[in-house]
């Protein structure tokens, strides 16, 4: 199998497409691909990973042009996989076509400055997920709020499964064009504080969702949900937002 990889020096500088030739071995993932190439081609292709079992977040990448985990993506079904369907934008397009049926293609997560190879910098992603106070904001003289029945759990679970991966903020048109718009991840997990029964400051919680860099920005395209690896539906947390927000005015 042909591995085609987009290279860059650090920085980003430099960028030049390089491809590979690996033997397949019965469930090999695109991250064992890729350590597979830095032990038998080039051992410089950077790329950041963790857990390798889907948990940590940390190896999302563009696979044929569609933000995914490589620890999570076997290599025998990509080239029978059915496409997400992704609104295209730019990111996700480049230039460089591939072929589809002898190749898989792997580039850095888009929507975010390329540090070197696979490698990306989180910070504007971070910068934008701390913004929108992702903790719970309890009164510690309030005790009986320490607790939550099994159905309360169950309203914000979806939302707290996200493992902050970026990969919905890589395949977000809008945050393409609007470098300050927060972003899906960011926003569910604001849905998520905001609509958990111990959550003492919900009205400063929602205000900060409602901000014109916020729920605003979004353009319910669906990229984020597509995408997700844990099924969260950030739209789908934005959109409860909204609901919020419209019933304020």
């Amino acid at each position: 199998m042909r591995f085609k990889i987009l290279r860059s020096d650090r920085g980003g500088a430099n960028p030049r497409y390089e491809s590979f030739e690996i033997r397949l071995t019965p469930g090999m993932s695109v991250l064992e691909a890729l350590f597979a190439i830095q032990d038998e081609h080039d051992d410089s292709l950077a790329f950041r990973y963790s857990c390798r079992g889907a948990v940590c977040g940390s190896c999302a990448m563009s696979i044929n042009r569609e933000p995914r985990l490589a620890c999570r993506t076997q290599v025998a079904d990509i080239s029978n996989a059915r496409s997400l369907g992704l609104t295209q934008f730019k990111g996700l397009t480049r230039e460089k076509p591939w072929d589809k049926n002898m190749e898989v293609l792997i580039e850095p997560l888009p929507n975010l400055p390329v540090e070197r190879d696979l490698i990306v910098d989180m910070t504007r992603f971070f910068v934008a997920y701390k913004k929108i106070r992702p903790w719970l904001d309890e009164d510690e003289d309030r005790k009986s709020l320490s607790t939550m029945m099994p159905e309360e759990v169950s309203k914000v679970e979806k939302y707290a499964n996200c493992i902050l991966c970026a990969a919905c903020f890589g395949a977000c048109p809008v945050c393409e064009k609007d470098s300050a718009y927060v972003g899906p991840a960011a926003l569910s997990w604001s849905y998520r504080f905001f609509d958990d029964v111990r959550e003492t400051k919900r009205s400063e919680k929602l205000r900060i969702a409602g901000e014109k860099d916020g729920v605003p920005g979004c353009e319910f395209i669906y990229n984020c949900v597509k995408v997700c690896p844990k099924n969260v539906a950030p739209a789908l947390a934005i959109r409860n937002l909204k609901n919020q927000l419209d019933s304020k005015i």
